[in-house]
């Protein structure tokens, strides 16, 4: 390898946007966003309807945390597609939420 080459920085390490500092404040805010999560469950702060609606407001806030600074979802080619990847996910995953607390709540009528 030539001294020439030595020198240049590595382009392949500078996709990642913000790099470390990015990854830091994702995972803070993960660890901050579990923690209420877990202490509004623990301590039973909120009646069960209002902790179910802001359980799931802390949920996808989550995945936009996960997806913007661990995923990169902006950065590159294709947002069009991207967006509705993001978009038919979120749908999925607030099915599967929905239908799994209609199904839950079903259950308890029936016994």
């Amino acid at each position: 390898m030539s001294k020439a080459s030595m020198s240049l920085p590595d382009k392949r390490h500078d996709r990642d946007g913000g790099g470390k500092y990015q990854y830091f404040t994702g995972y803070v805010l993960s660890l901050v966003l579990t923690a209420i999560a877990f202490a509004l469950v623990a301590f039973l702060a909120l009646p069960a309807p209002v902790l179910l609606v802001l359980l799931m407001v802390l949920a996808a806030i989550q995945v936009l945390v996960q997806l913007f600074l661990f995923m990169h979802v902006t950065e590159g080619d294709g947002s069009r597609v991207k967006g509705l990847a993001i978009g038919l996910g979120l749908f999925f995953t607030l099915a599967i939420a929905l239908g799994s607390v209609w199904i839950m709540s079903f259950n308890s009528q029936v016994q």
